[in-house]
């Protein structure tokens, strides 16, 4: 395919940042940037878009390369960044929309990738799948915060009102490991999205109820 077609089909060439978490739309990390190749990255994103992709490794090392990377991540942008004297970064970046990568590119001078972004998600939400998710992950960080594994979310924490906003924003804050964190950023929609992440965090409830019956 003619890099005319390509683009037609909504592909392009986007740096890429693999790192060993999952950064979900409208959601913020903060980054320490270290290593020439992404030292690089920063420094023309910087200069240019400040858009670049993130990626969750599935196997391997966020140091030195060679690692085996997820074909689903999300487009970020810098929304802050300090430069240190001996070269490094320390940033803060945005998630803005999921992108499903389809082919890999020389990592020259850091990795690089032809990338479509998805498609805004506009179908409607059922409000009270979104509630349900809402208050799961509330109680789950709420029993885990009782076991001294994580921190409890306030009830008061607001979510936008954009049901698909909120969607990615409630996945965020649910304490996921990596590789289920992934399977709901790849889901095929916000509700199926919804309905992922309910079974995740419900089925995590019950063992943290279960242990804490146990003593």
């Amino acid at each position: 395919m003619s890099d005319a077609a390509q683009a037609e089909a909504g592909w392009h060439r986007l740096a890429m940042f693999p790192l060993s978490t999952v950064l979900f739309p409208h959601a913020h990390i903060p980054l320490h940037v270290f290593e020439p190749r992404y030292r690089a990255l920063v420094t023309d994103c910087l200069a240019g878009d400040a858009r670049f992709g993130i990626v969750l490794i599935a196997r391997g090392s966020e140091v030195g390369g060679g690692e085996q990377r997820m074909a689903v991540g999300t487009r970020a942008v810098i929304t802050r960044a300090a430069s240190l004297a001996d070269g490094r970064s320390l940033m803060m970046v945005r998630g803005e929309a999921p992108i499903h990568v389809k082919e890999w590119l020389p990592d020259d001078p850091y990795p690089l990738a032809l990338v479509q972004v998805s498609a805004r998600d506009v179908a409607p939400v059922d409000e009270a799948v979104l509630e349900r998710a809402i208050n799961s992950v509330l109680r789950t960080r709420g029993l885990l915060s009782e076991v001294g594994t994580a921190s409890a979310l306030s009830p008061d924490v607001c979510f936008d009102d954009d049901p698909h906003v909120a969607c990615w924003q409630i996945c965020a804050e649910a304490p996921l490991n990596m590789m289920d964190a992934q399977q709901v950023l790849s889901a095929s929609g916000t509700m199926a999205r919804l309905d992922l992440l309910i079974e995740l965090t419900e089925a995590m409830e019950q063992d943290l109820l279960r242990m804490l019956a146990s003593g």
